[in-house]
């Protein structure tokens, strides 16, 4: 491949069919959370590869979901205007998923979008359910996408290996261009800022159970990268009802210290020094029905019917 390429590829699927776990591979570095829970992505995350031949940006989108009002409207926006604007699509399809109709319509609405597309099967190193991986190729292929398949583990040599395909096949897909598209030593054009916040929300994931993760939002009150000692931020937790609260607190503080001592750890790592973070939790009664308050979480939802 003589010419230079630069581009954005969308990540398409269901929630929790791996699409987050695989931006972060093709970039080798984490860049979108992950949890076992579905839903985790809430806006569109993007990720760079680049290389002498050309630029990737992979965009991972919210999952798929079927709604118009609130937060699940944010969501199901976020994932149609990523695929309105992005050059290419891969339909991301997971061996796990729980109806075969979902990995179905993964595969017919990326190939109708008229974009150069192929299919990625996920999570194949679920040997109970490693039949589907077949099938799913054979879904991609009738449509007439190109197939691969990886497994969401630490990744072998042989898989190292596919990353490589992977960003090569990933280069074919996107328009020629006379230069890159973001500053070639960038894994990704998002703030230290909005990363620091959404790893407070993964660790929230990680440590709350039930419906609690979904009904929470994280936002930055302050982030002063130029405190005397180390940086200072202090980010808030915001949960839909005032009984959250305590669970989020925990006995004597004892969950909110897990989150934001991983938070801390996890903040440190992408900053690459050390921080103080506070972590604060408020209460504001249903706010993903609250048209002010999603767009002061940055939720907007455009044609509102509210």
């Amino acid at each position: 491949m003589n010419s230079y390429r630069a581009g954005f590829i969308g990540l398409i699927g269901q929630p929790n069919a791996g699409k987050s776990t695989l931006m972060n591979f093709l970039v080798d570095q984490k860049v979108s959370i992950v949890t076992a829970k579905p839903q985790t992505t809430r806006r569109r995350v993007m990720g760079i590869h680049s290389s002498k031949e050309g630029q990737i940006v992979f965009v991972d989108s919210p999952g798929l979901i079927q709604a118009d009002r609130g937060l699940n409207g944010f969501l199901a926006q976020e994932a149609e205007d990523v695929m309105r604007n992005v050059d290419a699509l891969w339909a991301i399809v997971s061996v796990d998923e729980e109806k075969a109709e979902d990995a179905k319509k993964v595969i017919e609405l990326v190939s109708s979008q008229k974009k150069p597309w192929i299919g990625i099967v996920t999570k194949t190193d679920l040997q109970e359910k490693a039949h589907r991986v077949l099938i799913l190729k054979d879904l991609i292929e009738k449509k007439g996408g190109k197939a691969f398949a990886i497994s969401s583990v630490d990744p072998d040599e042989e898989e190292k290996s596919l990353r490589q395909d992977l960003l090569q096949e990933a280069l074919k897909l996107i328009p020629e261009s006379p230069a890159p598209l973001y500053d070639v030593e960038l894994f990704t054009p998002e703030s230290a800022r909005n990363l620091a916040a959404e790893v407070v929300r993964e660790k929230c994931f990680e440590h709350l159970h039930h419906e609690l993760p979904y009904n929470l939002a994280v936002r930055i009150i302050k982030f002063d990268e130029v405190a005397k000692t180390v940086p200072h931020l202090s980010i808030e937790i915001i949960v839909a009802k005032e009984s959250h609260k305590g669970m989020v607190i925990g006995k004597a503080g004892s969950v909110l210290k897990k989150i934001g001592s991983d938070a801390r750890k996890e903040i440190e790592k992408i900053m690459g020094e050390k921080i103080f973070l506070d972590l604060k939790v408020s209460c504001r009664e249903d706010w993903f029905s609250n048209n002010r308050l999603m767009k002061e979480l940055g939720y907007v939802v455009t044609d509102s019917k509210d």
